[in-house]
């Protein structure tokens, strides 16, 4: 047992670290909840754009969700082990941050990198949706829900539905249609008098803009939560390695 002198010493620098540790995990579990609100409005406000760029629905809203979930349940363990002082629960925390940061930090590298590539995907797959829309497939209910949350029309213009078989039979999609304003088939078939009734603005220039914008954001999001799990394993290790060295059990 160490001396007495050495007991008072370690004993608040321990008692520090503790405190240090809990608040962190409190704010990394908080970080927890906000990943699963993300993948829930994920879900439920980015699925068309979503649905564009991959044959089936992607499982990108479920990765934030499921993540979110594991670190809230992370979150708690680390307060849970801080609590106990247990020396190999606040190694496995400290391991399970590394991984969290490692992940986090490959995702915010990724986002960065190819965030133009994906720009230029998204695009091409919202092209390729207007030219066989149909409105029965999954992408051109995508193209539906862009065109009326984003008040637009067509990839350049309301112009390029003239070039699609559904135009034909159907004319400019009703989704094109401004907000209080009645479009007959009669109108949305002759492209002179859509003109005054559907928007005018390409929603190609403001897709693959928003993309764009939220990668960025998504990328130094992923940069800054990355480092800060850094501080979660520096207190981890230390207030491990100090439990263990001076054989000091937390109350």
């Amino acid at each position: 047992m160490s001396p007495p002198s050495r007991r008072l010493q370690t004993k608040p620098v321990i008692t520090c670290l503790k405190t240090f540790l809990i608040s962190y995990s409190l704010i990394f579990w908080f970080t927890g909840v906000i990943l699963l609100a993300v993948g829930v409005w994920g879900k439920v406000s980015l699925e068309a754009y979503f649905q564009l760029a991959s044959e089936k629905s992607t499982n990108a809203p479920y990765v934030l969700i499921g993540t979110g979930a594991i670190v809230v349940i992370f979150g708690l363990f680390g307060c849970f082990a801080t609590c106990r002082g247990s020396p190999w629960m606040l190694k496995l925390y400290a391991m399970f941050l590394i991984l969290v940061f490692l992940a986090e930090f490959v995702a915010g590298i990724s986002g960065f990198l190819f965030r133009h590539e994906i720009k230029a995907v998204l695009g091409d797959a919202y092209k390729d949706a207007v030219t066989n829309y149909n409105t029965t497939d999954p992408k051109s209910s995508a193209v539906d829900t862009i065109q009326r949350t984003l008040y637009c029309c067509g990839v350049s213009s309301y112009k390029d539905w003239n070039t699609t078989k559904y135009f034909k039979d159907n004319g400019v999609p009703v989704s094109c249609c401004k907000a209080n304003v009645v479009c007959s088939v009669e109108n949305l078939k002759d492209l002179d008098k859509a003109r005054d009734v559907v928007y005018d603005t390409g929603c190609f220039s403001l897709v693959t803009t928003l993309m764009e914008s939220n990668l960025g954001i998504i990328a130094g999001i992923s940069f800054g939560i990355a480092f800060f799990q850094l501080i979660g394993v520096f207190l981890s290790c230390c207030l491990s390695r100090y439990i263990t060295n001076n054989q000091y059990e937390m109350v």
